[in-house]
């Protein structure tokens, strides 16, 4: 294994996620244990419903675990002030963006907010690194663009360039291809890969495309009823993860071709 995938980046023991009200806690999913690694491109799949926004949530302190352990670098979630975790980790949702007014720089420019002073102003370094994002994702013809002008493809990488210039070791993303056709899911998906390779960040994303997913992740993470697993995606297939993923009834899960088919 390459040396800078051994360090671990984001690592949860024995976590429990759920809802917890005054009365009762519900259970969404129990005894999650999983480690990604620097450099690692890693997406959550699952069926929908199952929760896979609820552990993202819970991944990245937004929704409160109900029990177990959340490490980032080695240090407990607990342990991060707001300001201390969002120079480690950044996140892109599914929600519009509070004002599609602002232009393409202004908006990836952003990512720098945990680093500037108190009055906002931006150094060298950090034009520089709001230059460089915009450069690694090949938007910066769009940069005086407002967002509102922009295509739901160019917006989506308009908000992964925000989260480059945040310069976090983890970057997470719920459903980056929601609402894209299937070219530019794929590119999407191939950027994602592209930007771990290059960068050597931690990028772990939720999907419903499996079938691309299974094709350019170096990990997955399979959530079920039952359980959560995570592996590279030719053991999940040896193993027959992806089989018990879906009632059979409909759909089966092809080892020869690792893409689910519709049954006849």
């Amino acid at each position: 294994m390459d040396t800078q995938k051994k360090h671990s980046v984001l690592k949860t023991k024995n976590l429990s996620i759920g809802y917890r009200s005054k009365k009762e806690s519900t259970l969404i999913g129990s005894n999650i244990n999983i480690e990604l690694h620097k450099g690692e491109l890693v997406g959550l799949v699952g069926a929908n419903g199952i929760g896979k926004s609820t552990l993202l949530r819970s991944l990245t302190n937004v929704q409160a675990k109900l029990d177990g352990h959340i490490y980032i670098n080695g240090i407990t979630l607990d342990r991060y002030s707001s300001l201390e975790l969002a120079k480690v980790l950044s996140l892109v949702l599914t929600e519009p963006i509070f004002s599609k007014n602002l232009t393409v720089y202004e908006l990836v420019a952003l990512g720098r907010q945990p680093y500037t002073n108190w009055i906002g102003n931006f150094s060298k370094e950090d034009t520089l690194i709001i230059n460089k994002a915009l450069n690694q994702i090949n938007i910066e013809s769009l940069k005086h663009k407002k967002c509102f002008e922009l295509s739901d493809g160019q917006l989506q990488k308009v908000m992964i360039a925000r989260a480059l210039a945040q310069d976090t070791d983890l970057i997470i993303l719920d459903e980056p291809t929601t609402h894209l056709d299937m070219y530019h899911k794929a590119y999407i998906l191939k950027l994602l890969q592209r930007l771990a390779r290059e960068t050597g960040k931690t990028i772990l994303f939720s999907s419903h495309e499996i079938d691309l997913a299974i094709q350019l992740c170096d990990k997955m993470i399979v959530m079920s009823e039952n359980n959560v697993v995570s592996d590279t995606p030719c053991n999940l297939i040896s193993h027959g993860t992806f089989e018990s993923l879906f009632p059979n009834d409909l759909i089966s899960f092809d080892k020869k071709t690792g893409s689910f088919r519709v049954k006849k």
